[in-house]
């Protein structure tokens, strides 16, 4: 199946705010994406026909011609990869190669991006050398503990679902500290302001609370995987 992806150069998203930011066809989401069939954000509202556009093919471009989108922006800019799917990669696995011409379009932008692919050794490397080349790719957690798990591998920044929303930072068992997205929580604060996900050597765990109208799937995979009552606010 062909890989689409769609660049809008300015996002009207009250999140993000008006940053560059792409989305990529629905058959890059991986099979270990558990909000794949239900519970994802981007399956609802305005966003769901976008997304579907660039997966039927109707809106959007192929790889290369993407990256040369992306290597076209202006220096320092940010910009957000796939504000739906994910990497591009087949049966789980990353692919790099792909991975490696997006990395190097990149250069001299601050692009971030979240990715529910499993950090197996390969993908682990893939995720690793992007990040070591000012690509931010951050690992999606779906709960607070797996979070703790991904943060503790070392080679990713890390952001999860929250069960319940947060007003502060909470520190986990292990030490980690859980801060809520600044967008989600103020409605001043967009990504072009905050940039905390762009961050490739932050030690923060940024969290966000599950929308649009899947969230209680969401939210009770997060309750599955990690309570807020065992995470004691940070001093």
């Amino acid at each position: 199946m062909s890989l689409y992806v769609h660049l809008t150069k300015r996002s009207f998203n009250k999140k993000t705010g008006p940053m560059p930011v792409s989305t990529s066809s629905a058959n890059t989401c991986p099979p270990s994406c558990r909000l794949r069939k239900s519970g994802c954000y981007a399956n609802t509202g305005p966003l769901r026909y976008r997304w579907q556009e660039v997966s039927e093919g109707r809106k959007g471009t192929d790889w290369n011609t993407f990256c040369a989108e992306i290597a076209a922006l202006p220096a320092g800019i940010p910009w957000r990869h796939n504000q739906a799917g994910d990497l591009p990669g087949s049966n789980g696995i990353i692919d790099s190669r792909k991975l490696a011409l997006l990395v190097e379009a990149n250069r001299w932008k601050h692009g971030f991006t979240f990715t529910h692919y499993r950090p197996t050794a390969e993908n682990a490397a893939a995720i690793l050398a992007a990040n070591a080349s000012g690509f931010c790719i951050n690992l999606s957690a779906n709960g607070l503990a797996e979070a703790e798990r991904f943060a503790r591998l070392g080679i990713a920044p890390v952001v999860t679902l929250l069960p319940e929303p947060i007003t502060g930072a909470v520190t986990t068992p292990r030490g980690w500290t859980i801060v809520p997205c600044l967008a989600q929580l103020h409605d001043f604060i967009t990504c072009v302001v905050c940039r905390l996900c762009e961050k490739i050597d932050r030690s923060e765990i940024v969290g966000f609370v599950p929308h649009g109208s899947q969230k209680k799937t969401a939210e009770l995979l997060a309750r599955k995987l990690g309570c807020l009552g065992d995470f004691p606010e940070a001093e």
